[in-house]
């Protein structure tokens, strides 16, 4: 009988990569308020860590086994 691999399904990835972008994008911006950077700075800052804890998080990995 076939396994289905439910993580890689279009829906799956998605979701995961606005759930990722969201905490990228949080953490970042906060982070750069924090260390005292203007509101409108950290809305840059906020959406380049968006990208990358979305970007690192879909890199390719070795199957797991």
């Amino acid at each position: 009988m076939p396994t289905t691999n439910y993580r890689n399904c279009t829906l799956c990835r998605v979701m995961r990569g606005f759930a990722f972008g969201g905490l990228g994008a949080a953490a970042a911006g906060y982070g750069a308020i924090w260390f005292g950077a203007e509101k409108q700075d950290a809305v840059l800052y906020a959406l380049f860590g968006a990208i990358a804890l979305t970007a690192y998080m879909n890199r390719k990995r070795p199957e797991q086994k």
